[in-house]
């Protein structure tokens, strides 16, 4: 595991992307790859998209983005656990893996209930669920009865991080997976994270970012996706581990907004970034708020300069 750590930390560098394509909604294949060429040309060191049950294959999707540039990794953030088998996920890993030499990280999570609502799961035992898919992804594939169990996947490793905020999840994280790629966070939530996680993980949090100094402006701008955000149980449970209150939650309070989205100019959004490395993140994944993956890009395009050549007390 430490040697899938070391190499993806010297890939990754300390900045990447994270696409919001739940806002969105369909963008065509040429599109997407028009855009993570120019997101590699600007220098970022990762891509990474969710995936729900029925939306585009996150393997799928991720090798279009591997295939389209030359350097860029990729990870899943999330690979869905209930879109399918843990052994189908680990397959496809080492797919992309062999393919893609020390490019591909695979995300991988269990999504929220409505989620697994929608495959029939009877109940929402997030951390069992993960545990018993973590199992199926590394007894791999089984042998037909009688048959000699033989090796259908190629020997080429890749790091494996877990979708994790609670102390439990990061605890697995730990235990069972090379690190974890929380979302949806503060700087507060990182340091605690980095401190559950030990040194030798890898720790990839995503913030969500808006060039906009007029604070008021900002902030309006922010609060009804941040409401939406703290209505998810598994954020709100977080928030209020945070001491956040459910007036924060409810009303999205200017509070709740500064914490988890960094706002203002260019300096003030390296600044945040630069915070959570010096909590203890590897690489920050950034989501500017734009209507479109376009518009997302040329807004990264206006933050590259001050987004790359971040200062960190640590590094």
């Amino acid at each position: 595991m430490a040697n899938v750590v070391e190499e993806a930390r010297r890939g990754l560098g300390r900045v990447g992307v994270w696409l919001m394509k739940a806002r969105w909604g369909y963008v065509p294949a040429e599109v997407e790859r028009e855009q993570i060429r120019r997101i590699e040309a600007l220098g970022y060191g990762s891509v990474w998209g969710g995936e729900t049950v029925g939306s585009k294959d996150a393997f799928v999707q991720h090798g279009v983005y591997l295939a389209a540039t030359e350097r860029l990794m990729a990870g899943t953030g999330i690979a869905n656990a209930w879109s399918r088998h843990g052994a189908t996920t680990q397959g496809a890993g080492a797919a992309l893996a062999e393919a893609y030499p020390g490019r591909f990280v695979l995300g991988v999570g269990v999504g929220h209930p409505f989620q697994a609502r929608s495959v029939g799961a009877a109940e929402w035992r997030p951390l069992g669920k993960m545990r018993e898919y973590l199992d199926e992804m590394d007894a791999g594939v089984p042998a037909p009865p009688g048959a000699p169990k033989l090796s259908m996947l190629p020997d080429a490793p890749f790091p494996r991080v877990l979708a994790a905020i609670g102390p439990k999840m990061l605890g697995l994280a730990r235990d069972r997976a090379d690190g974890a790629q929380p979302f949806n966070i503060t700087v507060e939530h990182t340091a605690l994270a980095r401190e559950i996680l030990g040194p030798d993980k890898l720790l990839i949090p995503q913030h969500s970012v808006l060039l906009e100094t007029d604070a008021v402006k900002a902030r309006e701008t922010l609060r009804e996706g941040t409401r939406q955000g703290a209505a998810v149980r598994a954020y709100a449970d977080n928030f209020r581990r945070l001491g956040y209150t459910e007036e924060d939650l409810t009303q999205a309070s200017d509070r709740l907004i500064d914490a988890t989205h960094a706002w203002g100019d260019e300096e003030a959004i390296a600044r945040r970034i630069g915070e959570h490395l010096d909590a203890g993140a590897d690489h920050v994944l950034v989501t500017p708020v734009a209507d479109s993956l376009t518009a997302m890009v040329d807004e990264l395009e206006k933050l590259t300069p001050a987004l790359l050549g971040v200062r960190t007390a640590r590094r």
